[in-house]
């Protein structure tokens, strides 16, 4: 009796440290209307080329307790690519670059997160891009955590910043004239699901 009566304990204390846990867990989702990828690219040495990706969507996992294992995944239609110059947008999504009528999508997600400061952080985890899957580092700052105003939902607000090699996910058009470097920023907002 008394054996059992240890055992159900044991299983009690388990369910309510689990419970505990996952209420220290919330799932923010990306606000599509204030979160974009922004990218630049050395254009032949004669100028810095911009263009921005406005469809991403995706989620955040945040465990405020423990930020370190948090989790992000991120889906970014490249397809929907901004430079501001129709023709230009055109090439991009061609076969030379994104090629978006195979590829119309990319997607990042999180393995891994490094608490760096009171407000920083490198999130670690792969990007695929064109059929291509590489490791990238994001340099994450969060800008604000608390309601929003609009909203009347917790969310919180960050910018990260990585550099990539077009090279790396087979992009290799114009290369070396036209840059490999792709230096990325993103903006981002997140609202708790729900």
């Amino acid at each position: 009796m008394q054996r059992i009566m240890m055992r159900l304990f044991l299983m009690a204390v388990l369910f309510f440290s689990m419970a505990v846990s996952a209420q220290a867990t919330e799932i923010y989702n990306f606000d599509p209307m204030h979160t974009y990828v922004l990218w630049h690219v050395n254009h032949f040495g004669f100028s810095e080329q911009a263009g921005k990706f406005t469809m991403v969507d995706g989620t955040i996992t945040l465990d405020e307790s423990k930020p370190q294992d948090s989790k992000v995944n991120v889906t970014i239609h490249t397809d929907d690519i901004a430079t501001g110059i129709p023709k230009l947008d055109e090439h991009l999504k061609s076969g030379d670059f994104f090629n978006v009528t195979k590829y119309p999508t990319a997607t990042f997600v999180s393995n891994k997160v490094q608490v760096t400061g009171k407000d920083t952080g490198k999130v670690y985890g792969l990007l695929t891009l064109v059929g291509v899957t590489r490791p990238v580092v994001l340099e994450v700052k969060l800008l604000k955590m608390g309601m929003h105003p609009m909203k009347n939902k917790k969310s919180l607000g960050f910018s990260a910043t990585t550099m990539i090699k077009r090279s790396d996910f087979g992009m290799k058009a114009y290369l070396p004239a036209l840059g490999d470097d792709v230096q990325i920023e993103i903006g981002a907002e997140a609202n708790l699901a729900g």
